[in-house]
């Protein structure tokens, strides 16, 4: 059987995704109830990361732990790959030791490369061309709150980004209508967007958030885009999601973000921290559609 990578959300079926997405609701269950489950008992998880992370890096390990496995931490600057090793060869031999391999990196090429000689799993923890973890979690988050989201309005709101492309991902598999408003220079990939129906894109925040079920943000400055800040908030001001662009959206309207958020730029902290946002329990549910993802692939 050919190894089944995660590197997009377009590597699972619907049908596959959609029984995950059930998992992960039960495997949270069990964890909260205090029952022990190891599957990945003398397993080990590789974890290659060249982009800081929070919320990925200790949801992984939590995962891997609680389910009886190992993880190695690698960084590219303590590796041979900082040294010029070719990622083919890394790939080669890292997946005669480990069982899984998590990249988080910023050239999505790279992840794609190392996939094509790994035979083991390989996960995508975050490339510059998308997220996919991130919606696991995202839609786990929603379904425990309202149910399924198939034919649900989703509004994107700010910066065309890797998120936003695993949302547009996520329209299509999951078959609901995803929104986006951003500006005109910051569109998410238009061949992307064109190959995916549930999806459209224009400048109008505020006709994208009415009427929606779910209204989504991310930072406005992502990883490397630091040097572009001052601008990116004078161009993004628009963009802000407020309680005034909240009003637009239905009355049980869910606010999204997957962190790490900035109060008074892309959100407001009324927003943030008020009772339509559910960004804690986005935040929580990278542990459990994580252990679900893994057990999917490894067992």
């Amino acid at each position: 059987m050919a190894t089944r990578h995660f590197l997009t959300l377009m590597d699972l079926t619907r049908a596959e995704l959609r029984a995950l997405i059930q998992r992960a609701i039960v495997l949270k269950a069990e964890f909260k109830s205090g029952q022990s489950y190891e599957p990945l008992r003398n397993k080990t998880l590789a974890m290659l990361f060249d982009k800081s992370s929070t919320r990925t890096r200790l949801s992984f390990e939590a995962a891997v732990t609680q389910f009886g496995g190992n993880v190695a931490f690698l960084e590219p600057g303590s590796t041979q790959l900082g040294r010029g090793e070719p990622i083919a060869d890394t790939a080669r031999v890292m997946s005669r030791f480990v069982d899984a391999v998590v990249i988080r990196t910023s050239s999505h090429e790279m992840v794609v490369n190392f996939a094509e000689h790994s035979s083991v799993p390989v996960i995508n923890g975050l490339t510059d061309a998308f997220h996919p973890c991130q919606l696991l979690a995202d839609i786990q988050t929603y379904q425990e709150r309202h149910g399924d989201i198939t034919g649900r309005r989703v509004a994107w709101i700010g910066d065309g980004n890797n998120v936003c492309h695993s949302w547009i991902n996520a329209a299509r598999q999951f078959e609901f209508d995803l929104v986006i408003a951003t500006p005109d220079a910051y569109q998410p990939n238009t061949e992307l967007l064109s190959s995916v129906p549930q999806a459209q894109w224009s400048t109008d925040a505020r006709a994208a958030v009415t009427n929606a079920d779910i209204v989504v943000t991310d930072t406005w400055a992502s990883m490397g885009q630091e040097a572009e800040k001052a601008q990116r908030e004078h161009v993004f001001a628009p963009y802000r999601v407020d309680s005034a662009l909240m009003e637009l959206a239905k009355p049980d309207a869910v606010f999204m973000h997957c962190l790490p958020a900035y109060r008074g730029d892309e959100v407001t902290a009324e927003v943030l921290d008020g009772p339509q946002s559910i960004v804690w329990d986005q935040a929580e549910n990278r542990l459990h559609a994580q252990k679900a993802l893994l057990e999917f692939l490894l067992t």
